[in-house]
């Protein structure tokens, strides 16, 4: 009999590089948050599977399909499905946490498909579902 391993939520704050907060406080008040399958002292556990794919669908940022050559505005790249919108791009931009554009011509912001998926490499992902 294989033994499938359970976490507590401190062992998945460890192993997904998050706070205990992050995981009780935002991740386990997601509606796909996997059920507890029993207790470890004071505290809940999860299948590690179960949670594995929590953080595949839910948390971790799928890479987009930019092509790397292509100049994107912040619309079109909100358009693409990069997960962030297009005033999260320009916030971003404004702080130093977005790259400089790589075109500017007619005073229109446009970065390449391979600046815009360097940039995204960085960035923790969150998709709450829609309410």
């Amino acid at each position: 009999m294989v033994d499938t391993p359970h976490l507590i939520t401190p062992e998945i704050a460890e192993t997904y590089g998050v706070s205990l907060h992050t995981v009780t406080k935002t991740w386990a008040q997601h509606p796909s948050w996997p059920d507890p399958i029993g207790k470890r002292g004071r505290h809940l556990e999860y299948s590690a599977q179960d949670i594995a794919a929590f953080v595949r669908e839910h948390v971790a940022r799928q890479a987009p399909e930019l092509e790397p050559t292509r100049l994107y505005t912040a619309r079109e790249l909100e358009a693409a499905g990069i997960g962030i919108t297009a005033s999260t791009i320009r916030a971003d931009r404004a702080r130093d946490r977005w790259p400089a554009p790589d075109d500017i011509t007619g005073g229109v912001n446009r970065w390449t498909g391979a600046t815009a998926t360097r940039a995204l490499e960085g960035r923790r992902g969150y998709r709450r579902t829609p309410r």
